[in-house]
C-alpha cells in the first residue's frame, strides 16, 4: 500500500484507498482507464439501466457518479496544489444522479466522457510535482493531501467496480 498519513484523506475514505495497490498515481490512472473502458464494454447492454433494488442507481447511474466525482476530486486536487486554503466543501452524491439523467444517454457517449474526463486528470496529475502531492488542504471537513486525492479516485472507482460485479452482473 501507499505511505499516505492520516492527515491526507478523509476517515471514510480509508475504505477506497486500501483498495489501491498501484504505488503510483499516474501509472494507476493510465492502466485504470484502459482496464474500465474495457470492463464497461463487457457489461451486457440488458444491464445498463438494470437497479438490483428499489431505490439504487443503474449501472449508467454509477459510469455517471464515477465521472462526476472524478472532476470535483480533481478539481480539489487543482486547488490544493495552488495553495488555495479555501476549505472545500463536500457534494450530495445522491442528488447529482438525480438530476444528471444519465439513463437518457447512450452507453457509448458515458463511456467516451469518462475517457476524457480520465485523460483530463492523468493531464493534471502529470502537471504536479513531487511537492504538489503533498500540499494539504481541507475537503469535506477534513484534511486531504493532492496525493489523497488520486488515490482516492483509485480507490473510488474500484469500490463502484466491486459493486458493479457484486450487486449487477
Amino acid at each position: 500500500m501507499n505511505n499516505l498519513q492520516v492527515n491526507e484523506y478523509a476517515p471514510y475514505q480509508m475504505n477506497y484507498i486500501k483498495l489501491v495497490s498501484e504505488h503510483t498515481i499516474l501509472k494507476g490512472l493510465v492502466n485504470q482507464k484502459e482496464e474500465m473502458i474495457h470492463f464497461f464494454k463487457t457489461i451486457p447492454v440488458f444491464k445498463q439501466e438494470y437497479k438490483y433494488a428499489e431505490g439504487k442507481w443503474t449501472i449508467k447511474d454509477l459510469m455517471l457518479h464515477l465521472i462526476d466525482a472524478e472532476r470535483i476530486f480533481s478539481y480539489r486536487a487543482l486547488r490544493i496544489a495552488r495553495n488555495d486554503q479555501t476549505a472545500l466543501p463536500g457534494f450530495e452524491e445522491n442528488d447529482y444522479v438525480i438530476t444528471a439523467n444519465a439513463n437518457e444517454r447512450d452507453f457509448e457517449s458515458l463511456l467516451n466522457e469518462y475517457s476524457i474526463v480520465r485523460d483530463a486528470t492523468i493531464s493534471l496529475f502529470e502537471s504536479f510535482s513531487d511537492t504538489d502531492l503533498l500540499k494539504l488542504g481541507t475537503a469535506s471537513n477534513a484534511s486531504v493531501s493532492v496525493r489523497g486525492i488520486g488515490y482516492c479516485i483509485l480507490g473510488h472507482e474500484l469500490h463502484h467496480k466491486n459493486i458493479i460485479i457484486e450487486r449487477y452482473l
